[in-house]
This record gives C-alpha cells, sequence and structure tokens, in this order.
C-alpha cells in the first residue's frame, strides 16, 4: 500500500502548532510519540461515558469500563502475536514491565552466587539496573555482550557468554540510542541450548516494525504505551503463560488476590496475579484505539516509511560537515533513531539552537550511559523519526545544523 504521510499528519493536531515562531518539526519520537485524534477521542469518550473501575462492579458502569479494558487487552495480544490475552500484563510503562521480570523471575529461579544474568553494554537504564539489582540481591553475576565500532552487538563471545551458569538473558531487541535492530535469533538459540530464559526490551521494536512473539521465540518481551501513538502511563509485560503462572507476585493489593484471611493469601491466575490495584483503564483504552490506528496503517507500511526517512536522514547528516553518526551507517538492520554529535559543540548547546528553530530533539546519555561511555562521548544528540517524519522535516534539522556551526564557528 502507498504511505500517504500527508493524511497521516493531519490526524495529529500537535503537528500543526508553532514553536517560538516556527512550524513544529517533532524528532524526539523514541522519548515519546504523538497521539492521533483517534486516540485522544477514544479516551475522551471512555471519561466521558464509561468511566467506572474493573473487575468490582455488577453496575453498568463498571460492566462497561472492564469490557473496554479486556477488550484492549486482546487487542495488545492480537497486535504481537500471543497465544492468549492471559499473557497481556498491563503495567506503567516498560521499565515497570522489566523490573516486575526481574523481581518475581528472580524469586522463581531462586538465583544464588554462581548464577549468571547476561545483558548488553547497548541496554537502556531500564534493563540494565533491575538486573544489577537483581545481582546484589542474590549474589549472582551480571555479565554482558560488547558492542563493536559500526554500533551493533558483538557476537563473537555468545558461546562463551551465554552457557550453563548464565540463567537469564535479557538484550535490546532496537537501540534507543543507535538504532540498531539487533539480530536476536542466535541469542535466543544460544540461551535455549544453555536451558536460559530471555527477556527482550521491545520499546522501540514494537512501536515501529512488525513483531511477533512466537518468531521471536523469547520467554518475555516488555514495550511501553507513549512510543506507539498511546498515552503515557501504560506498559506491557507479555510472558509465555506458564512461566507467569509459577511466578509470584510483583505487587500486592486489591485484584491480585484469589482469597485473603488473616492467617494467609492464595494469589489470581496471571494476568490479574500481576495487576495490583486500580489499573491504568483509560490508558489501556488509548493503547486499543493506538494499536487499531497502527493496524489500519499497517506495520509493514509503517516500517517501509521509516526505512526511507531513515535514508534519507543518513544520506542529509552526512553531508553536514563535522556532524558523527554513531550507530549503522545504512538504513539495513536499524531503525529510525540517529544519534550523533556536531564537533566541538555541546549537544545541549545544539539542542537549545535547533529548539529555537522549531525543531525538537533530545540531547543527553538517554538513559543509556554506558552506549555513550562505549563511543567515548558524554553525550549526544538524537532525532527519532516516525509515521508521521517528512523528508521536509529531516531538511529542517539540517538547516539547523548549519545554524549550530555558524553561531559555534
Amino acid at each position: 500500500m502507498t504511505f500517504d504521510v500527508a493524511r497521516v499528519r493531519a490526524d495529529f493536531p500537535i503537528l500543526s502548532r508553532e514553536v517560538n515562531g516556527h512550524p513544529l518539526v517533532y524528532l524526539d519520537s523514541a522519548n515519546t510519540s504523538q497521539k492521533p485524534a483517534q486516540v485522544i477521542e477514544a479516551m475522551r469518550l471512555h471519561n466521558e461515558r464509561h468511566n467506572g473501575n474493573v473487575s468490582r462492579s455488577v453496575h453498568t458502569l463498571g460492566t462497561e469500563a472492564t469490557s473496554a479494558y479486556e477488550e484492549a487487552r486482546g487487542k495488545v495480544a492480537a497486535f504481537i502475536g500471543a497465544a492468549t490475552p492471559d499473557e497481556i500484563v498491563f503495567t506503567k510503562n516498560s521499565t515497570e514491565a522489566i523490573n516486575l521480570v526481574a523481581h518475581s523471575l528472580g524469586q522463581h529461579l531462586a538465583l544464588k552466587p554462581g548464577d549468571e544474568i547476561v545483558i548488553s553494554e547497548m541496554e537502556h537504564h531500564s534493563n540494565i539496573v533491575p538486573w544489577q539489582l537483581l545481582c546484589e540481591r542474590t549474589g549472582a553475576t551480571l555479565r554482558w555482550f560488547s558492542v563493536t565500532d559500526e554500533g551493533r552487538l558483538d557476537l563473537s563471545s555468545a558461546g562463551e557468554l551465554i552457557n550453563e551458569r548464565t540463567k537469564i538473558v535479557s538484550v535490546v531487541h532496537m537501540s534507543n540510542v543507535l538504532g540498531t535492530i539487533n539480530d536476536v535469533e542466535p541469542i535466543v538459540a544460544r540461551a535455549r541450548e544453555a536451558g536460559a530464559l530471555v527477556l527482550l526490551d521491545c520499546s522501540q521494536s514494537v512501536p515501529h516494525l512488525p513483531v511477533d512473539v512466537q518468531a521471536l521465540g523469547a520467554d518475555f518481551i516488555a514495550f511501553t504505551g507513549h512510543k506507539m501513538l498511546g498515552p503515557t502511563g501504560i506498559g506491557v509485560l507479555w510472558g509465555r503463560y506458564d512461566l507467569l503462572a509459577a511466578m509470584p507476585p510483583f505487587l500486592a493489593g486489591g485484584s491480585m488476590i484469589e482469597t485473603v484471611t488473616m492467617s494467609g493469601t492464595t494469589y489470581a491466575l496471571p494476568p490479574a496475579r500481576f495487576e495490583a490495584g486500580t489499573p491504568p483503564i483509560a490508558e489501556a483504552v488509548g493503547l486499543g484505539a493506538a494499536v487499531d490506528y497502527l493496524n489500519a496503517l499497517g506495520m509493514e507500511a509503517v516500517h517501509r516509511h521509516e526505512q526511507e526517512i531513515t535514508a534519507y536522514a543518513l544520506k542529509t547528516l552526512a553531508d553536514v560537515p563535522g556532524v558523527r553518526i554513531f550507530g549503522p551507517a545504512t538504513p539495513e538492520g536499524r531503525g529510525g533513531t540517529l544519534s550523533f554529535e556536531v564537533d566541538g559543540v555541546h549537544p545541549h548547546d545544539v539542542g537549545q539552537i535547533l529548539d529555537a528553530l522549531g525543531v525538537e530533539v533530545r540531547v543527553g546519555h538517554h538513559c543509556a550511559k554506558p552506549t555513550c561511555v562505549r563511543f567515548g562521548v558524554p553525550a549526544m544528540t538524537r532525532a527519532s523519526f516516525y509515521l508521521y517524519t517528512t523528508t521536509d522535516e529531516i531538511d529542517s534539522l539540517a538547516r539547523g545544523l548549519d545554524q549550530v556551526r555558524k553561531v559555534f564557528g
């Protein structure tokens, strides 16, 4: 199908505004994506007409809220190819989803000194710190894949790194800094040989390309709503049902119980076991609407558009003197996230000048400080693209970088 970016952009009210007297050029979708009117309207309608708590009431509003919440779960399950909606746990974001696995799976596996967990130096802090804390609690050892100069995982040591001591492997599917789409098949295969379980951080991949959890072969994936046209405050943990059913609760309280007595408690089956308290109901409705929107476009078409934009951006920025791009130099095996430095200019200064021109990028270490250290820089400037990004916006970025060079000589 032909991807009509102008028609897509018409669905996003925020894209018509100005920033500092210039048309908004939003190049920070890896941080948080913008929302189409369809998502905004779905949440408004739910709050206006169907607001009630879920799984607690027999009255009409409570029943309608429960139906909407579970319908959203079903949409998410189908979107990623889950075997059943009961494999979908709603969390508040990817960070909570990964922490849930680190706590509950770590407890289930009874990790101890001598056991090992494998990650990579390409990870977001959310896929580093929970495992560091788990190792501190249990005495297990944390190990990691390194990153090549081209911005890809160095898998040459996979056979030694993932071994009989490895219990959990947790790596990013697509880097939030380098844009690298990791080939996880050999990692999953090696983990299977070693008897280890695998979690994939899919925060940047699920919003941008077709993801089928059956094809990935992992045991868990985590992603978040606000990076895929949905609201903040809702994320997703997918896990194989047999593993979820064997894991103890992460948070305790209402809705996650089977029965409570003063002498003890038994727990509900997944996913309720991991959704203590009132969940993000309207946010789930919004996420369901975002899934509907992406399905209508087709994830293959979304990915193809982003590949075209990324190829254009790589070529355009390569022609700007003094710009060093990090990560893969070609669009193959990379997504629409492009981090760079401007020689002699701090990223914060780059970001401020671009913002003055209406160009919104992110600067800093992007919650991935080890990746910055790997490439010898304290911080980077990141432009990230989505289904509403145009080549004209890439040209605006390039003109902005020319202005940065003029200001700083």
